[in-house]
């Protein structure tokens, strides 16, 4: 199962890539757990510094965009 964090404190670009996210696990068939990470000090304790971000099983993927279905799910394979 894949850990998926986002990063952010709930931006319009912060729950696009949630549901971009989402929708790219969904669309791979991969089983997931995504969690919405709001705290600044915790997004802060992943060295990002522009949200939102995406963290993938503790690793940051991408930072500071909300990136499309695809190159979400080109990431998760």
């Amino acid at each position: 199962m894949k850990k998926l964090q986002i990063l952010g404190t709930g931006c319009p670009k912060c729950r696009q890539l949630a549901a971009n996210a989402e929708a790219a696990a969904k669309s791979l068939g991969i089983e997931y757990a995504i969690e919405k990470v709001t705290d600044i000090n915790e997004i802060m304790s992943f060295g990002v510094v522009m949200t939102p971000a995406l963290v993938v099983d503790g690793q940051v993927k991408l930072a500071g965009k909300a990136s499309s279905v695809d190159e979400i799910a080109a990431m998760l394979k």
